[in-house]
């Protein structure tokens, strides 16, 4: 049984969040959210930047066989989009591009021939505990053609399972800490 501080909840698309409205109709809109214990980091970028570089094996493989299946099909690869230079890097989570820095978010996503997509992880005050902190990733997609409403119908499912996957481990290795004022 996972440990409150381990509970990863699918919740609406927070109102703050700065994707909620991001395409008027998206084709896949989700939002999952974990309680961050007392002390934790509250800097978004930080937590993003944990979060992907603890991602799951499994999840790992799954997108090593996403990007041999969509090579062929033109579509942008880990690989192609992973930064090569530190400059690159700072404008990079993973293979995700940087579009916003708030002091409680931080959005990243890409944008390509058959959809694009934005991530948000928001660190807002939490309704479980008071002076409590959550943190909110939510996934918004807007799909392009044909194409990209198939690619989305497909990973859909290991999408979801990925979040919170990626959330849950985060929380088992142990947050980033606050740093200290």
């Amino acid at each position: 049984m996972p440990l409150p501080s381990h509970t990863v909840h699918a919740v609406p698309l927070p109102r703050e969040c700065s994707v909620a409205d991001r395409y008027p109709h998206p084709d896949l809109a989700d939002a999952y959210s974990i309680e961050l214990p007392p002390g934790a980091s509250q800097n978004p970028e930080e937590l993003a930047r944990f979060v992907f570089a603890h991602v799951p094996g499994w999840s790992r493989a799954l997108m090593g066989l996403r990007d041999l299946l969509v090579a062929g099909l033109g579509l942008k690869t880990g690989a192609q989009l992973t930064a090569t230079t530190p400059a690159q890097a700072a404008e990079r989570v993973g293979f995700f591009r940087i579009y916003t820095r708030r002091a409680d978010e931080i959005v990243l996503g890409e944008d390509d021939k058959h959809l694009d997509f934005r991530l948000s992880m928001l660190c807002s005050p939490s309704t479980a505990t008071p002076r409590g902190r959550r943190l909110t990733l939510s996934t918004v997609v807007h799909c392009h053609n044909r194409l990209g409403r198939a690619y989305i119908f497909a990973i859909a499912p290991f999408h979801r399972r990925i979040v919170r996957a990626c959330l849950r481990r985060a929380a088992r290795i142990g947050w980033p800490a606050a740093a200290a004022a």
